[in-house]
């Protein structure tokens, strides 16, 4: 991925690749307040698999994603982080998403945490605007999701804020044995294919049919 910010309009953040410099930021994110909704704080060998693990996907010469820290402008300062990488996101309906046997596709997650001090002023919807036009240039995927706690107002904000559908409330195990309740957020990256009619196009719905990475009618 190229270093340029990439927001477009959004200039009052900057987006960078995460590295190795960064862990302290990644420190300052693990505090109580901030982990409250994630199964609260992680140990310093956790945060150093987390560094490690944002370290490869920011190089990740696949486009699997990528995490970044969000440079208030004009400030220049570094107020939090966010990335996007591959999730399999089962197709089931909405009312079933789990559902065992259910076909599935990849798709791409977001996800941000924002320091305290600049919480408040709008620093995450545009960090998720800057992602959303990462994402979209990537080309790979159609959809880009985000999971938020149902009782994180404020992310779930910056989701409706930032163009996302709500689709369902999902069920979720994070950290490994703590169950979380999520609200499952869509937003296309690109537009679907013209159809012919009377053929069936792949990657579009046909009535009766479920598709990967599509919802069925009624969803």
């Amino acid at each position: 991925m190229d270093e340029e910010s990439g927001n477009g309009a959004h200039d009052t953040v900057r987006l960078e690749p995460w590295s190795a410099e960064d862990f302290w930021l990644l420190r300052a994110m693990n505090a109580p307040e901030l982990m409250e909704h994630l199964g609260g704080p992680e140990t310093e060998q956790q945060l150093a698999a987390r560094q490690l693990r944002y370290e490869r996907l920011s190089v990740d010469a696949d486009r699997a994603g990528c995490m970044f820290r969000i440079v208030l402008l004009p400030e220049e300062k570094a107020a939090g982080s966010i990335g996007f990488w591959e999730h399999v996101e089962d197709t089931g309906t909405p009312d079933t998403p789990d559902t065992p046997g259910t076909p599935s596709t990849s798709v791409y997650e977001t996800g941000w945490t924002v320091l305290p001090g600049f919480q408040g002023r709008g620093v995450a919807t545009a960090a998720t605007l800057a992602v959303v036009e990462r994402a979209r240039a990537e080309g790979r995927f159609r959809h880009l999701h985000a999971y938020p706690s149902t009782e994180n107002a404020p992310s779930n904000a910056v989701c409706r804020k930032a163009g996302f559908t709500l689709l369902t409330e999902r069920e979720f195990e994070y950290p490994p044995g703590r169950r979380m309740r999520c609200n499952d957020w869509r937003l296309e990256l690109t537009p679907p294919a013209p159809t012919t009619p009377g053929l069936t196009t792949p990657g579009l719905t046909t009535p009766g049919l479920t598709t990967p990475g599509l919802t069925t009618p009624g969803s």
